[in-house]
């Protein structure tokens, strides 16, 4: 029987034990608290819901999918599942599901955004708690809450308010699987982190650095059986994201709608060559010989607004850090400071503390990298998930950097310092938008050296007001900015998820068909006579209108970007010669330009053909004014 010295000793030298799976027990003030924080998340979500709009795209899409499950499934733009969208269609499946119960509304379309954000902010909450306590993790919760790019996205109908949940869900299980190196459960990191790829494809897989790194540093295993399990996980992973495309690849394209995006109709063109390689072209990266639409620089900087910059430091630009980065000081203390303090005690590698710092420092770097190199012009929702780290970090920071200014009494700590900074930071950006709320600003700073006064004091007391009032003029200007979605002004339900200034308002153009429209679609009605469509339109821009106000069978000629090679020349006299298609629909404007399109785009190819050979319908027999729209009729023998 060994004593208890040789005991002791045995502990020591042998492995170090796995952390433990219980959570620090929680303050009796952490529940309130979190409530409070979650029902705040709740109000900016959802205020003003009953006034949301449609978003033209992806609503024209919702309103396909809820009628069939192969437009369910494919994700078609059309209720005649003749073209999809140029994305995976996973992101728009809780919507579709709203709709069907709550019936095609608008804020049916948001709630499902809403539900998710709120998800967020109490998921960030436990897993910082985990890993720095329960004060770290009502900060980051309060953190992810305040920045404005949380309230857009649970405001909006995009598809990174499903996509942070479900990487926040593989993190979680990530962290369990590492506390006792379990293999179901970094299995069920892996199917999360799957599920994630249906909303954003290649974006999903950006997080596994941060979480391979973390099993594989931290899980009380052997190297080997470490490795072996990361392996099976990331089979699950490929597994789960590569099953809607192995379905659409095995799928007759007689089956299916056309994948929009691609030039041969194939689930890897639109994936990895248009929804991938084609974000990296300003760095050189070329997607020819994938079957991919390469877009134009037009399209890409649709939705672009001030202070906006497409270059490798566009994360520091006012148009995306007022979003996302008003804590970028704090949240950089929190990974620079950890990282100290884990070297200074020599932390063993399955502390629990280092594998926190591993998870956060890694996700953040990956994104922040993936983001500055990658086209992301206009498009500030895709920053929610460098929102998450960045809560997380900062939350975390802020615990350690007051225990250690009330710890002493002689030096004033970095903390103020850190504060002082993040407050500067805060200020230089308010002056890119020197009219929205102009006293925010000067106010934090007021606030911040009151509390930067008090933190030189004696008692702890004192220093540790003076450190929630610096704090507090920190979360000040970000705060401004996520309440001003509270106005229809700065924000509105259902648009692409931008607070502040710069949001696009008010409504979408495109969403709404408009009186000369609506007298078209009733003659177009009229005169169906048995069609599948009612009429051929070039692109979404055109189709949205008749999909979202009547759920009409209209044709989308060439995909979003006009260039997509669908319906082929072939297909289309074939529906024309057989009665499916009687009127094709043209903007005046296209028509002028013919000779342009033709040689440029496919859809200019068959407006062409249109114009020379089908019958143009007077203005006056559907008692239209708007000479914006041509109408023309292509009965069975056109063109023979």
């Amino acid at each position: 029987m060994l004593s208890p010295t040789t005991e002791s000793a045995v502990r020591v030298d042998g492995p170090p034990p796995p952390p433990s799976t219980r959570c620090p027990s929680p303050d009796r003030y952490e529940r309130p608290v979190l409530l409070g924080i979650a029902a705040v998340a709740a109000l900016l979500s959802l205020w003003g819901i009953d006034s949301s709009v449609y978003h033209g795209f992806y609503a024209s899409a919702v309103r396909s999918m809820t009628d069939s499950p192969v437009g369910f499934f494919y994700g078609s733009f059309d209720p005649g599942n003749t073209i999809t969208l140029d994305k995976l269609p996973g992101f728009l499946w809780p919507q579709a599901l709203s709709a069907l119960v709550f019936g095609f509304h608008p804020w049916a379309l948001v709630l499902p955004q809403a539900i998710e954000g709120v998800a967020c902010v109490i998921l960030i909450h436990l897993l910082v708690r985990r890993w720095a306590g329960v004060p770290a993790g009502l900060l980051a919760a309060a953190f992810l809450t305040l920045t404005p790019v949380t309230v857009g996205l649970g405001r909006s109908i995009v598809e990174d308010a499903p996509f942070v949940l479900l990487l926040l869900l593989a993190a979680e299980a990530t962290w369990r699987a590492t506390e006792r190196a379990r293999l179901r459960t970094l299995l069920l990191a892996g199917v999360w982190v799957g599920v994630a790829f249906q909303c954003k494809m290649l974006e999903a897989w950006a997080v596994l650095p941060a979480l391979a790194v973390t099993y594989l540093v931290a899980a009380p295993a052997g190297l080997r059986r470490r490795l072996v399990h990361l392996a099976l996980a990331g089979a699950a992973t490929v597994a789960v994201s590569a099953s809607w495309m192995a379905v659409a690849t095995i799928t007759p394209a007689a089956d299916r709608p056309y994948l929009d995006g691609t030039t041969d109709n194939s689930a890897f063109g639109l994936v990895v060559g248009y929804n991938f390689l084609t974000r990296f072209d300003a760095v050189g990266v070329d997607a020819a010989g994938t079957g991919s639409i390469v877009a134009g620089r037009t399209v890409r900087a649709a939705g672009s607004g001030p202070g906006m910059g497409d270059s490798v430091w566009k994360m520091f630009s006012p148009g995306l850090a007022t979003q996302t980065g008003w804590l970028y000081p704090l949240a950089a203390f929190g990974l620079v400071g950890g990282a100290v303090a884990l070297w200074r005690r020599r932390a063993p590698r399955t502390d629990r503390v280092l594998a926190g710092q591993l998870l956060w420092g890694v996700w953040l770097a990956t994104f922040f990298l993936v983001f500055s190199f990658g086209s992301v012009t206009g498009h500030t929702y895709y920053m929610g998930v460098v929102a998450v780290a960045l809560a997380a970090l900062a939350g975390a920071g802020t615990v350690r950097g007051v225990r250690a200014c009330r710890a002493t009494s002689r030096r004033i700590g970095a903390l103020p310092v850190v504060l002082a900074g993040n407050v500067a930071w805060c200020t230089a950006l308010t002056l890119w938008y020197p009219h929205f709320f102009p006293w925010a600003a000067p106010t934090a700073v007021a606030l911040c050296l009151a509390g930067l006064a008090l933190t030189g004091a004696r008692r702890t007391r004192l220093r540790t007001a003076g450190l929630a009032a610096a704090l507090a003029a920190v979360l000040l200007v970000p705060a401004v900015w996520s309440a001003s979605a509270l106005s229809p002004r700065y924000n509105e339900p259902g648009s692409m998820g931008r607070v502040g200034p710069a949001s696009v308002r008010p409504g979408n153009p495109r969403a709404r068909l408009g009186p000369a429209r609506e007298r078209l679609l009733a003659y177009l009605t009229a005169h169906r006579q048995g069609a599948d469509y009612l009429a051929a339109v070039p692109g979404w821009w055109q189709a949205a209108p008749y999909i979202i106000t009547a759920n009409a069978r209209v044709l989308p000629m060439g995909g979003f970007t006009g260039k997509v090679p669908y319906p082929t020349p072939a297909r289309f006299h074939r529906l024309i010669d057989t009665g499916r298609l009687r009127y094709v629909v043209l903007r005046r404007a296209d028509v002028r330009a013919l000779r342009r399109r033709a040689a440029v785009t496919p859809v200019g190819a068959l407006e062409g053909w249109t114009v020379a050979h089908c019958t143009l319908v007077p203005a006056a027999a559907y008692g239209s004014r708007d000479q914006s729209q041509l109408l023309y009729r292509c009965g069975p023998g056109h063109g023979k």
